[in-house]
């Protein structure tokens, strides 16, 4: 029998997918006893039980100074920073996406432009937004806008621009505006793919949001991880990266099931 043709049970599959991070968890294990073993103090590897005691002071402790438990302070800080931008450059990516996929003469007028600012890096962009528009909330925002906005733009436009000609043509025939068609032919089946596209941003979204709290902030995911590098504390990073890991994850598994809930027959579609 060919291996192409074969497939595990839903049993090997649970046990597949789980030993990556079996084998992941085990190896720090074993660096980190090694580690340990030759220096008690050693910050690069810490122990799992100082990794817990971390874990245990920033979730459950409130902290002296300001009286807020600092992970759940950090989490809010950063939720609202990244949805704040996710939610904008979605609204504008729809906007402009069905514009450019529907009509030849925005297509003529912003493809190039919108091409061409898709592949500036966002990141160059960072000392120029912090000028322009402070240091504050607005230019992290702003940040991820610009960095993930262009290219939910040219996604969703060519899922416009591709969608069968027998369709728009049958609604002309019944008598349907270029308003009617966009939001009776052209929005239904563009909707799914702006939640695949929040999906595929998710990574990118999250890298714009660290880099603006590592730069200038005082609350943030992004801020405490770079605040307590200076002093080696992988104990609190290494929750910090995994915590974020989880948040993005969960993230994407709620936008999925929105896509599959909302728009059922978009469930043919094979998704990552």
């Amino acid at each position: 029998m060919r291996w192409i043709n074969t497939r595990p049970s839903n049993g090997t599959r649970l046990v597949l997918a789980a030993l990556p991070f079996a084998v992941v968890l085990i190896a720090y294990a074993i660096g980190s006893a090694a580690r340990l073993a030759e220096n008690a103090n050693d910050k690069l590897l810490p122990g799992f039980a100082s990794i817990a005691d971390a874990v245990r002071r920033l979730a459950f402790v409130a902290d002296v100074r300001t009286g807020d438990i600092i992970l759940w302070s950090d989490t809010l800080a950063s939720l609202v920073r990244l949805f704040s931008g996710l939610g904008i450059a979605a609204v504008v990516a729809l906007a402009i996406g069905m514009l450019v996929g529907m009509l030849p003469y925005a297509r003529a007028l912003l493809s190039p432009f919108v091409a061409a600012i898709s592949m500036v890096p966002p990141l160059a962009l960072l000392p120029i937004l912090f000028i322009v528009l402070g240091l504050g909330e607005v230019s992290k925002i702003a940040l991820i806008v610009i960095g993930v906005a262009p290219v939910m733009i040219r996604d969703l436009s060519l899922i416009a621009v591709g969608l069968p000609r027998e369709q728009i043509i049958k609604a002309e025939t019944l008598g349907a505006s270029s308003w009617q068609i966009g939001l009776r032919v052209v929005l239904p089946q563009v909707l799914p793919r702006l939640l695949t596209c929040l999906r595929l941003q998710l990574g990118p979204a999250w890298l714009f949001l660290i880099a603006a709290e590592a730069i200038s902030s005082d609350s943030g995911l992004g801020y405490r991880i770079f605040l307590v590098r200076r002093y080696l504390a992988m104990d609190v990073i290494f929750p910090y990266v995994v915590w974020i890991t989880l948040i993005a994850v969960l993230t994407d598994w709620l936008l999925e099931k929105l896509r599959l809930s909302a728009f059922p027959w978009s469930a043919s579609e094979r998704q990552a």
